[in-house]
């Protein structure tokens, strides 16, 4: 379903649901955190060790821009240094298939 919406010079767009679902999931990063974590919680080293050629800044903002989009739970704990915890929600869950639907595409045409 598309929804139409007006831009900042007055012209009407159409705003197609893979345009948004794409906004939400974000950069090509996003896709190899979401591999990461449908294995289970994850701390940000961990992340950095399995994501080759991920910079810390990079990985920093993935995971708010995730965050901030409902994909998954930063759970911090006050330890020494501060432990922190990245998790997926029910609606980082539901993009499971769509992922694994992408490795298989991803072996069968490259």
């Amino acid at each position: 379903m598309e929804n139409k919406r007006i831009n900042k010079t007055g012209t009407q767009e159409i705003e197609c649901s893979i345009e948004r679902a794409l906004n939400i999931i974000g950069g090509k990063w996003s896709f190899l955190v979401l591999r990461e974590l449908f294995h289970g919680t994850k701390r940000f080293g961990e992340l950095k060790k399995s994501i080759c050629g991920l910079s810390p800044k990079s990985l920093t903002e993935t995971l708010r821009h995730l965050e901030e989009n409902g994909i998954l739970i930063r759970k911090a704990y006050a330890t020494v240094p501060p432990t922190v915890e990245y998790s997926l929600t029910e609606k980082g869950h539901s993009l499971h298939c769509i992922i694994h639907e992408m490795k298989v595409w991803g072996t069968n045409w490259t």
